[in-house]
């Protein structure tokens, strides 16, 4: 086989990962949105009313989607983690109904602490400045 043949039929390096990596990126932002709306509009829990979908990743082959939530009051965490939990079937089948995917992803709800640690770190840091304000 001549190197022009071979370089016709394979595929240019990391075109392939990269074309397979786009699909469960687009999956994760439709059911990122879709969860988002079903809490907003369908849920009828009030445990999940201060709960804000962040973010979700789908693994490669969709088996599994994780949707990072975080909550406005932090004494509502446990009751909302609770239920993301009962509402997690509703919402599987809601998925399945309005997303046109052959199998629907099994479901896992995280808490996303990164905003708590983004003010955390802020306040440390106005401490910081009003100290050096201070000191001068």
């Amino acid at each position: 086989m001549s190197a022009a043949a071979r370089k016709r039929t394979s595929p240019l390096p990391g075109v392939a990962e990269r074309a397979g990596k786009r699909r469960p990126g687009r999956v994760a932002d439709e059911i990122r949105q879709e969860v988002a709306m079903l809490l907003l509009s369908k849920v009828q829990d009030p445990r999940v009313a201060q709960v804000t979908i962040l973010r979700a990743t789908v693994t490669d082959d969709l088996s599994q989607a994780r949707l990072y939530y975080s909550v406005l009051n932090e004494e509502a965490a446990a009751d909302a983690a609770k239920g993301l939990e009962s509402a997690k079937g509703f919402i599987r089948r809601s998925l399945a109904t309005n997303l046109a995917l052959r199998v629907v992803p099994a479901i896992i709800f995280q808490r996303d602490h990164s905003l708590e640690e983004q003010e955390k770190l802020e306040r440390l840091l106005k401490q910081i400045r009003e100290e050096e304000g201070e000191g001068n």
